[in-house]
């Protein structure tokens, strides 16, 4: 009787195992670190309130109890943790209509998840305040404690950007002057205090406030220790993340190539296994990844190997459609560009050059252009005299949405069978790959 006991339970326990073993989503518990870890850093730029009766915003504001004495001059305003559920709870508690909270919806492409929203309010901001003191030395006051009293705060001198420009630790700097803050999240189904490293400098050049959160995820998967940050360490609600493997000494200051780094829906291979980066669930503390059981060559990403996303556009002169079925058979570069932006228009006439020594049977070049005017775009064409095919991107089509562009210029060279080969190539690095490639 005991043997078949024993045996049920072996055939009940690998059954488990098969069925969790098929499973296609794969959720890993994290571990916040304080620092920048395998990431480098960035900074969000920080502005005292403004009192402007329009300000729709105005009544999100901190109500702080006790100012700090001694500065003169004094300014105060708030650092974001997490703007999504300080919107939610607005809006819940008519500190913002919802004419403005569907504004925001649709302007940052959000779907509020009210699963892992509180209705109940959450300490999501940090009171601050700056002035100068006797000796007219700018100072700053954190609400570290977050009571809304900063007379029980003290103040600083901020680090000025160009001391850290020439550390040669940024992170031991950064963490050596941080203030630890004090603030809430919404976990678990349940309202938690975190604690922070905020690290706040000035710059003269700017005339601004410039701050991030030191902190970083880890957890570990297949063998490999995997680390996450969060919006470039801007914030900290974990939608905008980069993902990376951790293998150098976190102390050495090594920071991971750009081209190293994983964001969301792109893919992670771990142990020959293709995972899709479906992100971080807040509410359970988790990085999700999703198995596809899938090669590359049939994943659509904007990571080299991986095929393009397909888009449908129109040309913005002639009005004819432009997609990736019209352009196989060739290198395509796909020049994501703003009219605004100094960069692009300095790689002009480099893509002038690459465009008229090249043939069209062989190679093309698409700009598609985001966060522009059309007269701008009309204006630009006819200044810069660009004859290659030119694409506004707009609510219709969509093109850097679904790229994911978050800074111009962006550039991606596919091949003849769509796979993207090369990303960000630029000037002669661009032009010598392109010549390689269609062997002229």
């Amino acid at each position: 009787m005991k043997s078949k006991s024993v045996a049920l339970f072996a055939l009940l326990l690998s059954a488990i195992v098969f069925s969790c073993s098929q499973e296609k989503t794969v959720e890993l518990p994290l571990t916040m670190q304080n620092g920048y870890g395998p990431f480098r850093m960035a900074y969000g730029g920080e502005s005292a309130y403004s009192e402007a009766e329009n300000n729709p915003w105005k009544n999100t504001y901190l109500n702080v109890s006790k100012l700090p004495e001694g500065l003169t001059d004094l300014k105060l305003g708030d650092i974001e943790t997490n703007i999504y559920q300080t919107v939610y709870q607005a809006y819940l508690s008519g500190n913002i209509t919802r004419e403005r909270y569907e504004e925001l919806q649709k302007s940052w492409d959000w779907t509020p998840d009210t699963v892992n929203l509180s209705k109940t309010p959450v300490k999501t901001k940090i009171a601050f305040a700056y002035g100068k003191d006797p000796d007219g030395i700018l100072k700053v006051v954190v609400d570290a404690n977050n009571n809304l009293d900063l007379t029980d705060d003290k103040s600083f001198t901020p680090l000025e950007m160009n001391v850290l420009d020439a550390a040669a630790n940024k992170d031991s700097m950064a963490l050596e002057h941080a203030v630890n803050v004090s603030f809430e999240t919404f976990t678990g189904n349940e309202i938690v205090p975190v604690h922070v490293p905020l690290f706040i400098m000035y710059s003269e050049s700017f005339g601004m406030f410039l701050r991030n959160f030191a902190q970083y995820a880890t957890t570990r998967f297949e063998g490999e220790q995997i680390a996450v940050s969060s919006g470039h360490f801007t914030n900290l609600r974990y939608n905008d993340i980069s993902v990376a493997f951790m293998r150098n000494d976190p102390e050495s200051g090594e920071t991971v190539k750009e081209a190293d780094l994983y964001r969301k829906n792109e893919y992670i291979e771990i142990k020959r296994e293709i995972y899709r980066i479906a992100g971080v669930n807040t509410n359970k503390s988790t990085l999700v990844l999703e198995k596809t059981g899938l090669p590359k060559e049939q994943l659509f990403s904007t990571q080299i190997g991986y095929k393009s996303h397909l888009f449908r556009g129109e040309e913005f002169t002639t009005k004819s459609a432009v997609s990736p079925d019209s352009l196989r058979g060739k290198y395509v570069l796909l020049d994501f560009w703003a009219t605004w932006c100094s960069p692009c228009i300095q790689e002009m006439p480099h893509l002038k050059e690459l465009y008229a020594k090249t043939d069209r049977a062989k190679f093309e070049i698409v700009g598609i252009v985001g966060a522009s005017q059309l007269a701008a775009l009309t204006d630009a064409i006819d200044k810069h005299a660009i004859t290659w095919p030119q694409i506004f991107s707009d609510d219709a089509n969509r093109i850097t949405e679904t790229y994911g562009i978050s800074g111009y210029p962006t550039t991606f060279l596919i091949d003849p069978e769509g796979i993207i080969v090369a990303k960000d190539l630029t000037g002669n690095a661009l032009e010598e790959k392109v010549l390689s490639l269609i062997g002229e």
